[in-house]
């Protein structure tokens, strides 16, 4: 088994680190919108944000659905069928394309109306929005390739590019928000000019010919859409639930605080993009190894590395929530540039609560993509489904009703705890049903 944590080991961290860059496109303009636009800047950027889930949780559902069934045809010699694969996938990102384009030329403005009327605040979501959709090209692209060049065998170049990609969107937002003074659009710039530079540091893996995976002249075939598709929903949407869950909490905390709780949710729920980003390395880092060995039939192997990246998952929770219950006034301050009181105090209770969720989220991620990565996606689809909108949604308008603020916060863990169990009930159920094959 040494074999085996040793990949383990050797994917997981490579895609936590890439994950985290990743994850930091978002954060970086989290920070820098809060120092250099305010409250304002805060509240347009987190009206706006939730699309960018959207466009991400599109390009991981095609790329982990592609990568997965590639990776098992890969293991079992299929090489023209794994190829057909790569085609789909491509095929399938122009056409959401397209779709992202259109909705950013056409429908940004009555997209930010149903949230907040006309007004500075408005103009700032309308520009994040608008410039973020008309980016989608290269933010799906981009992710498709990193999912194939990771199971091509080359985490390691998958990780310096989302690294890479992510360190430049730093760099840029400083330069165009403040030396360049470019307000909300340096932001959103940025981080749209981030995947393009993140595909440039993956050209040489094509450059060089190392890929094994090539475009292959076929007509499209629905169920390899399919499969594809099948594969990836439960990555789109662990990622969408996420722009769900701003939505409907920033729809309730308008109602109930204004533009600063917000303002204050927006902290939250940004460092809450990091924390997921660090469960989905651990499940994306697995994945590829589970598809492998579940194409040569090795069942033992996918069990032991499931059981390290459990172990994982939980030494990092803990860690995780030691920080921010320790140091929640500290980390809402590095983003509350107006020294707004409410905002801080807001903030600082909404953490502590917010965060208790992080050993099951952790878990509904991981377990999700054990479940894809086996050829089982029923119970993927369920957990993903059920955490990112049919629990979460009711959960939290009944939570915000029975206690306000502190109901906000504590829908989040509570419905990653109840889902949990439904995950744990199919697992057992999958292990039942092994035994007797």
């Amino acid at each position: 088994m040494k074999k085996v944590m040793n990949e383990f080991l050797k994917y997981t961290s490579l895609n936590i680190l890439g994950m985290l860059g990743l994850s930091c496109y978002i954060l970086a303009d989290t920070f820098f919108v809060s120092k250099g636009l305010g409250t304002d800047g805060l509240t347009a950027l987190n009206l706006a944000i939730p699309i960018y889930s959207f466009i991400h949780g599109s390009g991981l559902m095609i790329g982990m659905g592609g990568g997965t069934k590639y990776s098992i045809l890969k293991s079992q010699e299929h090489h023209l069928d794994a190829n057909k694969t790569f085609t789909h996938a491509l095929f399938l990102t122009g056409c959401l394309t397209v779709v992202f384009v259109v909705i950013g030329v056409f429908c940004s403005d009555l997209i930010i109306s149903l949230f907040i009327n006309q007004g500075h605040v408005f103009d700032m979501s309308k520009m994040y929005l608008q410039v973020i959709l008309l980016f989608a090209p290269a933010f799906l692209l981009n992710n498709v390739l990193l999912c194939f060049v990771r199971n091509d065998g080359a985490p390691q170049l998958s990780m310096v590019a989302m690294i890479g990609g992510s360190l430049s969107n730093i760099i840029l937002d400083y330069i165009f928000i403040f030396s360049c003074q470019m307000g909300i659009f340096g932001a959103v710039f940025a981080t749209g000019l981030a995947p393009i530079i993140s595909m440039i540091i993956l050209s040489p893996h094509f450059i060089r010919k190392k890929n094994q995976f090539h475009i292959q002249k076929c007509y499209p075939q629905f169920k390899r859409i399919f499969d594809i598709l099948s594969s990836g929903i439960p990555s789109l949407v662990t990622e969408v639930s996420s722009g769900v869950v701003m939505i409907i909490f920033n729809t309730i905390i308008l109602k109930l605080t204004g533009n600063v709780g917000v303002a204050a949710y927006g902290v939250i729920a940004n460092i809450s993009l990091v924390v997921i980003a660090i469960y989905t390395g651990i499940a994306q880092g697995i994945q590829p190894l589970m598809s492998r060995y579940y194409g040569l039939n090795q069942m033992k192997s996918i069990h032991q590395i499931l059981k390290y990246a459990f172990i994982m998952m939980l030494i990092i929770s803990i860690l995780i929530y030691g920080l921010v219950f320790l140091q929640a006034t500290n980390i809402t301050h590095i983003f509350n540039s107006e020294n707004n009181q409410t905002l801080q105090i807001i903030a600082s209770q909404g953490i502590k609560l917010y965060f208790l969720a992080c050993p099951f989220a952790g878990f509904n991620i991981i377990i999700s993509v054990y479940f894809t990565s086996v050829e089982y996606p029923f119970p993927a689809h369920m957990i993903s489904i059920l955490r990112g909108f049919i629990v979460i949604i009711p959960i939290a308008f009944l939570l915000s009703w029975i206690g306000a603020m502190t109901g906000v916060w504590c829908s989040f863990p509570v419905t990653e705890s109840l889902v949990s169990i439904i995950g744990v009930v199919y697992f057992m159920k999958f292990q039942r049903k092994e035994k007797t094959v």
